[in-house]
């Protein structure tokens, strides 16, 4: 059993990239962290998209968190399968008895999600939106009224730029889908409408924007190029570092209810020695 003076953090989609970062960073900042995500054993990951075999899992992540010397937790989530979503939080109460920090980070990236609008089947669109909204909305549900009942939590929302940028150019030279779109678009209302809404309560609520990352799957399916002569990349600690200073200090509070520009946070204040190099 964990000090159950330290927060308990959940960090959805956390077998790579971002939220892996984010995960292993909140451990380093003092949390016990609960961790989910598809795949759980190495080996098992692979692009819905292009069926490319991808590195990392929960298994992975929870060693590193581990190694901290923080608790973990890992628990199977799929954003399409809402009883999983349900499971997984009473998992982490059971375990810790409380969830302070809330990283919605997992998204759907299954067919349409990057297709153009005369490829965008309907049911397509139906599951882009459960996995990317739905699923998310699920998730604060479950955990906001602890929160409320110790007036205090922060949740973290990953949205995306293309909720309110035009694209450069078309998919597969910079451009993305237009259900990716939409429901990124839908999702960066949550957290100003929960900023006022729970506006009586301590309990922070932001949208992180983390701009052009390359993680392991975008090196695993080749695509960073088609993003690079658009915009300047960064890496999954980048954006860690950004979220885990939301998480910690309070200086942050100004920014709640709003987008947050994960890069730029962590330039301008120098959350990650040694970025920009």
């Amino acid at each position: 059993m964990s000090d159950r003076t330290r927060g308990v953090a959940l960090v959805t989609g956390a077998s790579r990239g971002i939220g892996k970062a984010t995960a292993v960073m909140l451990a380093e900042a003092g949390y016990d962290v609960a961790v989910s995500a598809r795949t759980i054993h190495e080996g098992e990951g692979r692009s819905d998209t292009d069926g490319v075999a991808l590195p990392g899992s929960l298994d992975t992540t929870l060693a590193a968190i581990e190694a901290t010397g923080a608790a973990g937790l890992a628990v199977r989530m799929d954003v399409l399968e809402r009883e999983s979503l349900l499971e997984a939080v009473d998992a982490v109460l059971a375990r810790f008895g409380r969830i302070d920090v809330l990283v919605n980070n997992a998204i759907y990236q299954g067919h349409g999600t990057m297709v153009e609008f005369a490829d965008l089947h309907e049911d397509d669109l139906h599951k882009i939106f459960e996995g990317n909204v739905y699923a998310q909305l699920a998730l604060i549900r479950a955990v906001l009224p602890q929160m409320v009942d110790r007036n205090s939590g922060t949740i973290v929302n990953m949205i995306s730029a293309t909720a309110y940028q035009d694209p450069p150019a078309r998919i597969g030279k910079g451009g993305w889908g237009m259900g990716y779109a939409m429901s990124k678009a839908a999702f960066a209302r949550v957290a100003p409408m929960l900023h006022r809404e729970l506006e009586d309560f301590d309990i922070r609520v932001f949208s992180v924007d983390p701009g052009f990352v390359v993680t392991e799957k975008t090196e695993a399916t080749g695509r960073a190029k088609d993003y690079a002569a658009h915009f300047v990349p960064a890496t999954p600690p980048v954006i860690g570092a950004a979220i885990r200073w939301l998480v910690t200090d309070r200086g942050a509070d100004s920014l709640r209810g709003q987008i947050v520009m994960a890069q730029r946070e962590c330039k301008r204040r120098g959350l990650l020695p040694g970025w920009p190099s």
